[in-house]
């Protein structure tokens, strides 16, 4: 795929084709580092907050989505509307709520005041006599964002069972709408709830998974992965046009690469690249270990981080994944952004080096092919994989599961309970993984789920184009003055 600014060049022994997206070139050093500042700076507090996480699923019919932070699919490449199984039906014909103004009853609220662990079933008791439009459960961990669900209906009782709850307060909301004219009448109750993971408390509660499975916990061992890995700001368009911008999170884990003058981040092609309006990730910020911000949750400040943030400079994903749309292109969802190792740093709570890769340890990315389905169970069998990434309702704490690896199809790895939120997708999947030290070699990122069950999907990074659009993010030259969108390489393997 070749944009009408950039050009084709070709590499030594014709391995690798690369589509340079890039503007007219600038003249200043300080030209440069005055955009890095700007990226830096335009991270608001508001744009932080209303950045969403971009969070790629597949429902039933194999059409791909974008599961916003609210549980709302937004269509992606497409402009089918999603099919939610459980969405409230109406009781009654359009209109014939006539004169109601009586909200819905709502009553019965479970938990309330419980105990609970990581995973537990949320119930509701909900009647109105003109028939509900909608129904939410609104969740949040105190001084946390709140994260909205849709439960499903058995008659009058609505339930939806939740997992990867950490230890705290809690509090949830029921939100339900009739079908009157006007809109609706509303009505809300709440309900507070403790978590107790090592506790398992409440009837319908539990632990973090099956036996050795892990579900959706918080990293607490510390180690070179708390540093490595960090959060992802950055803005793709909303149209091909490139008029409107919306900013999304991800994840990143910063790898060996062996080059002088750049650091390199591992993360998925769907955070560097918008395969929907052919477009490269603009204002890219990454913020290492943000699990230990000296604030509540993610702000607009790299100074209360624990070594401050780091602009990255371009991407760097295979053109595959730009010539067509998700899911077709789920195969190559992996993508590296290149950070600059001088001019790129804003400092946080302690000193650390401008070069990324100098301020924190590298994690290893293993190309070869890991252990899959290797008939036994548990940890410390071949096939255990922890996956990790920041989850965005869990915000700002960092996330993993664990358990054994399998397959999803010919193109994707498996983790079949894991129940990592938006906001992880890029985080790594280390094989074998020594908690002790928090290091391990890489061997996929988060990639994609389903809209209404568990389970993650990685990219095969073993036999794929994967390490040729490595390659390609230590080799490539630095844009001096790209175009948005155009930040970027999309790599052709030969």
């Amino acid at each position: 795929m070749e944009k009408s600014n950039g050009s084709i060049i070709a590499l030594a022994g014709g391995a690798m084709i690369a589509t340079c997206l890039f503007g007219a070139p600038a003249n200043a050093e300080s030209d440069i580092a005055a955009k890095r500042s700007a990226v830096i700076e335009y991270w608001t507090a508001a744009r932080r907050a209303a950045a969403q996480p971009r969070d790629m699923v597949i429902d039933h019919r194999g059409l791909g989505y974008l599961r916003r932070a609210d549980g709302s699919l937004q269509p992606h490449g497409h402009t089918l509307q999603a099919e939610v199984q459980g969405q409230p039906v109406p009781r009654a014909k359009p209109g014939s709520g006539g004169g109601d103004t009586e909200a819905p009853n709502i009553s019965n609220l479970n938990p309330d005041g419980a105990t609970i662990g990581v995973a537990y079933e949320f119930s509701a008791v909900i009647t109105d006599n003109t028939g509900l439009r909608s129904v939410k459960f609104i969740i949040s961990k105190n001084g946390g964002l709140p994260q909205s669900f849709t439960p499903t209906s058995n008659g009058d009782a609505w339930t939806i069972s939740l997992s990867g709850f950490t230890d705290g307060s809690w509090s949830w909301e029921v939100e339900a709408k009739d079908s009157a004219k006007g809109g609706g009448n509303l009505a809300t109750a709440s309900a507070s709830f403790t978590v107790d993971t090592a506790g398992g408390g409440g009837s319908s509660g539990g632990g973090g998974g099956t036996g050795d499975t892990l579900i959706n916990e918080m990293w607490t061992g510390g180690g070179d992965v708390q540093r490595a890995t960090g959060r992802l700001f950055y803005e793709m368009p909303s149209n091909p046009r490139r008029k409107r911008w919306a900013g999304y999170v991800c994840s990143g884990t910063v790898v060996t690469d062996g080059a002088t003058g750049r650091s390199v981040i591992l993360t998925a092609s769907h955070c560097v690249y918008d395969d929907a309006n052919n477009a490269f990730a603009r204002n890219v910020l990454f913020i290492p270990d943000q699990h230990h911000t000296s604030g509540t949750r993610t702000d607009s400040n790299c100074d209360n981080d624990p070594i401050g943030c780091w602009v990255a400079d371009f991407g760097v994903v295979d053109v595959n994944w730009t010539t067509s749309e998700f899911p077709s292109n789920k195969a190559w969802d992996y993508g590296f952004y290149v950070v600059s190792d001088s001019g790129a740093h804003r400092a946080g709570l302690t000193s650390a080096p401008s070069a990324l890769d100098a301020a924190v340890n590298e994690m290893t990315v293993d190309f070869t092919s890991p252990d899959v389905n290797d008939g036994a169970a548990g940890a410390g069998t071949p096939d255990f994989t922890h996956g990790m990434g920041y989850s965005y309702s869990d915000d700002p704490y960092f996330m993993y599961c664990a358990e054994d690896m399998t397959t999803e199809g010919s193109d994707n790895w498996w983790l079949p309970s894991c129940e990592l939120s938006g906001g992880s997708s890029g985080g790594p999947w280390f094989q074998p993984f020594n908690e002790s030290n928090g290091n391990g070699p890489v061997i996929s990122v988060n990639s994609w789920g389903y809209t209404t069950s568990a389970g993650m999907a990685g990219p095969i990074l073993s036999g794929t184009s994967a390490q040729c659009v490595f390659d390609a993010a230590i080799i490539r030259d630095f844009p001096s003055n790209p175009v948005d969108g155009d930040a970027g390489y999309a790599v052709n393997c030969q």
